[in-house]
Formats: C-alpha cells, sequence, structure tokens
C-alpha cells in the first residue's frame, strides 16, 4: 500500500468519530423533545417536562447531591464489576474449555442468571451487614453470570481448526489457551462484558436503595420518598451517565484489545 493511501486511511479514520457520534446526538434529543412535549401535553404531576428534570439536576449538582454520593457509587461498582470480570472471565474459559468443569458447573450459572438477583439481597444483608461489602455482592450477582455464559459460548465457537494448528506446532494445553484460545474468543467475550457492566450498573443501584442506603441510591430513595418527581428522573438521568460512561469504558477498552479484527469482523 502506498504512502499516499496510508495517510488517506488514517486521516478517514481520524473523521470518523463525528460521523459515529451523530446518530445518538440525534436520538437523543429527539427523545427530549418527545419527552418535553408529552409532558406538557399530559400535564401530570408524575411526568414532569424535560427541561424541568434537567434544571433539578443542575440544581442537585450545584448542592453536592450528585458529586457528594457519586464517588461511593462508583467505588462499589468499581469493585464488585473487577470481581465479576475476573471471576467471569476465568470460569468462562474453564467452562468453555473444558467438558467435566462445564458439566459442573453449567447448571449452577444459568440457574443463577435466570434468577431475580434482588432476592440474594436479605442474604447479603445477614451476611455481611448493611455495608460496601453487601452492596458489592449485589453488583457481582447481576454481572457475573452473564460474563460466564458468554465467555464459555466465545470459548467453544473458537474455530477448531485453529486448535489443531497449534498442536501441530506442538504447542502445550498453557500456551494454546494463552495464544490461541482466548486471543480467538475474546471478540465475542466482550460483548458479554459489556452487557455485565450494564447489570452491574443495575446492582449497584439497587443494591444502596435496599441494603445500605447511601450513595446515589439514597438520594433516589430520598427523593422517592418526599414523591420529587422531578427528583427521581433527575438521579435516573445521572445513573443513565454513569452506565453510558462505564460502558463507554468497556467498548474503548474493546477497541483496544480486538484493534488487530478487521472493522467488519468487529462489528
Amino acid at each position: 500500500m502506498s504512502a499516499t493511501a496510508q495517510a488517506g486511511g488514517r486521516a478517514a479514520a481520524r473523521r470518523l468519530p463525528f460521523p459515529a457520534i451523530a446518530p445518538p446526538l440525534v436520538a437523543l434529543l429527539t427523545g427530549a423533545v418527545l419527552w418535553e412535549a408529552v409532558a406538557r401535553v399530559a400535564n401530570a404531576a408524575y411526568l414532569p417536562p424535560a427541561s424541568a428534570v434537567v434544571g433539578r439536576l443542575a440544581e442537585m449538582t450545584r448542592d453536592g447531591q450528585i458529586f457528594g454520593s457519586l464517588a461511593s457509587s462508583l467505588a462499589n461498582l468499581a469493585i464488585g464489576f473487577a470481581i465479576s470480570l475476573v471471576a467471569g472471565l476465568v470460569l468462562g474459559v474453564l467452562m468453555g474449555r473444558y467438558r467435566p468443569v462445564d458439566a459442573a458447573l453449567g447448571i449452577y450459572m444459568y440457574a443463577l442468571l435466570t434468577a431475580p438477583s434482588l432476592v440474594f439481597a436479605p442474604v447479603f444483608f445477614s451476611l455481611f451487614g448493611p455495608g460496601r461489602a453487601s452492596i458489592v455482592a449485589v453488583v457481582v450477582m447481576y454481572s457475573l453470570f452473564i460474563i460466564v455464559i458468554t465467555t464459555a459460548s466465545a470459548v467453544r465457537a473458537v474455530p477448531e481448526q485453529l486448535i489443531e494448528m497449534g498442536r501441530l506446532y506442538g504447542a502445550s494445553e498453557r500456551r494454546l489457551l494463552v495464544k490461541v484460545v482466548i486471543p480467538a474468543a475474546l471478540p465475542l467475550a466482550m460483548a458479554g462484558v459489556r452487557l455485565g457492566m450494564g447489570r452491574a450498573v443495575t446492582g449497584m443501584i439497587n443494591g444502596e436503595m435496599f441494603i445500605a442506603v447511601v450513595g446515589l441510591g439514597k438520594v433516589l430513595t430520598d427523593a422517592g420518598g418526599r414523591f420529587d418527581s422531578e427528583g427521581v428522573l433527575a438521579v435516573l438521568l445521572a445513573v443513565i451517565v454513569v452506565a453510558l460512561g462505564a460502558v463507554g469504558l468497556v467498548q474503548w477498552a474493546d477497541r483496544r484489545l480486538n484493534g488487530w479484527l478487521p472493522r467488519t469482523a468487529r462489528k
């Protein structure tokens, strides 16, 4: 490839962010306009206009209610998701690669994935008390099993030809895992990590609301107790921003880890 073509390709890559960001921005603006219009027409106390909710969010941010609670919530999220990520990837690789492990653990993974995670909150409360450990446990319950199952499916989907080629070159089982299986399974496994992050944010806010009234969950509970619909929706907007930022971080890591793939394979 000529230097001119390479330079053109790099320039095109630098121009990609705006076209990629434009559709979500248009969708968000359209949703905000529709929300505003429906709320104005309905004139219901439980459905305040978008402008009023954004104004309340700005007010709560200035008062320190949002940022004052955000650090605690992010710490709960980071610790819980880190545990889920490490345990989920390890268990998923083992289940996908080794049939006895899958046979032993698969039934538990699927059962816990389908079970409503919040029902375990009283169990964690009785075990760990109303502290951070209980909230972290709820975050893990929400996010771990989807990562395990998606990673196991990704490992099973690795083409057998790649594994046979590695064996022909004398690779040991450990080197097959590190050099062949995990890199080949990583693109699909990252889809499960993205889903796990979204579920982790849900677990964070639910744990803070129902186990220990701290963080953004406390602000949300207080607003709900006052029947302050503007305050409730303002906190929900803050939670959505946290979720979008967290998922965006995972997507950034996905692009860094899987940058060697052709663009069509990453879609």
